[in-house]
């Protein structure tokens, strides 16, 4: 595939309020990839914060998926310099930052990903430009990798203006799970207080004109159509597991 033309239509999306749909990936199996790629979506996350996918396994994956036109885009476990840089000369067409709590932590990341002079991120032969086969064409897409922070804790509403200033920010990212339990109400979506925190992030988001996007857990269409009426413009839709724990039912058992 060609990933910077892909990368640069998924950002088309975004400015242009359209709604960009991808799902999400946490069991490190190719042939699962290969599924997910082929299923229509814009890209889909390699979760390394809570999935069990490791480095080595990234290059595979990222073929499964690049097979049918989709972006490997990876969730960082924690977001260090050396995994920005692995992850990104694996393949990957741009991050998904967790737990981004200030601006100075997302623009340590945007550097991080980005090599000279738009970052700090070090330069060499590589998957991501054919070990180096690819190496001048590829220098376009490391200006710019896509960067999308998740908006998760309590601590970084306050600080949700600055964060959005951040150089380089494609989209916001609402962790549902993670908000809601530093909230002190886990997975306690109805609670005014969820409901008022998310309202805030999404003002927020518009008003700095930065796309605002959810993670749509369960595979329900409904609720899916639900967020992009409600303006959401970067959506998660489900997780491999939970797609198949959603149909994995003994129909026989009592």
């Amino acid at each position: 595939m060609n990933r910077l033309a892909k990368m640069i239509s998924v950002r088309e999306k975004l400015t242009s309020s359209k709604v960009s749909i991808g799902s999400w990936m946490q069991i490190p199996n190719a042939s699962i990839a290969e599924i997910l790629g082929s299923a229509g979506y814009d890209w889909v996350a390699i979760d390394m914060e809570h999935g069990a996918i490791t480095l080595n396994q990234l290059p595979d994956i990222f073929r499964a998926l690049e097979l049918g036109n989709t972006l490997p885009i990876v969730r960082l476990s924690e977001g260090s310099a050396k995994e920005c840089k692995n992850v990104l000369d694996a393949g990957s067409a741009g991050v998904i930052a967790p737990m981004i709590e200030n601006a100075d932590q997302l623009r340590m990341i945007a550097n991080a990903c980005r090599w000279p002079p738009s970052g700090n991120r070090g330069v060499g032969f590589s998957r991501a430009n054919l070990f180096g086969k690819n190496f001048k064409k590829y220098q376009s897409e490391a200006q710019e990798p896509l960067l999308v922070a998740m908006i998760e804790n309590n601590l970084a509403i306050d600080n949700l203006d600055e964060i959005l200033k951040v150089d380089g920010l494609d989209a916001i990212l609402i962790g549902p799970y993670d908000l809601s339990a530093s909230l002190g109400i886990l997975e306690d979506f109805q609670n005014p207080l969820f409901k008022s925190t998310v309202d805030k992030i999404f003002e927020l988001c518009e008003k700095n004109n930065i796309p605002c996007g959810i993670h749509v857990v369960n595979p329900d269409i409904n609720i899916l159509n639900e967020s992009i009426d409600n303006g959401y413009r970067f959506i998660a839709y489900s997780i491999d597991a939970v797609f198949l724990n959603s149909i994995c039912v003994n129909p026989m058992k009592d």
